[in-house]
């Protein structure tokens, strides 16, 4: 006790298994692993003043949704890491564009988007090792 070390008694081992899982899970750092949600293909780019760049898409697989991560990939090369800052689906805002409908998509900070580069949407998920 002098030297801060904490002595606990158990009179069932299962009570003794729990508290050292929960000391050793606060200790761990949780594994971090991305889920992909959907994919995009760019078809227009779209300069708009004071905004930038807005990327007309045609959703290819899943969804896209408005705050979601996404990677700017051209030609299978991963060019730019983000946030989707605007969603929306001819004039009006959208949270989620599914599979098969075209939306304008703009990037937080990215104005380096071409015609047939892909935007890839995912959402990091943790999980205690």
């Amino acid at each position: 006790k002098d030297k801060g070390v904490e002595i606990k008694t158990y009179n069932v081992i299962y009570n003794l298994l729990d508290d050292v899982k929960a000391l050793l899970g606060g200790m761990m750092s949780p594994i971090i692993s991305e889920e992909q949600l959907g994919q995009a293909e760019i078809r227009q780019v779209i300069n708009v003043p004071k905004i930038g760049q807005i990327a007309g898409c045609m959703v290819t697989e899943g969804v896209i949704n408005r705050g979601a991560k996404i990677r700017l990939i051209r030609d299978g090369v991963v060019v730019y890491e983000g946030n989707v800052s605007s969603l929306k689906r001819f004039k009006d805002d959208a949270k989620e564009v599914a599979k098969g409908y075209e939306c304008g998509v703009g990037i937080e900070g990215c104005d380096d988007m071409r015609v047939g580069d892909y935007i890839e949407s995912y959402k990091e998920v943790e999980e205690q090792a």
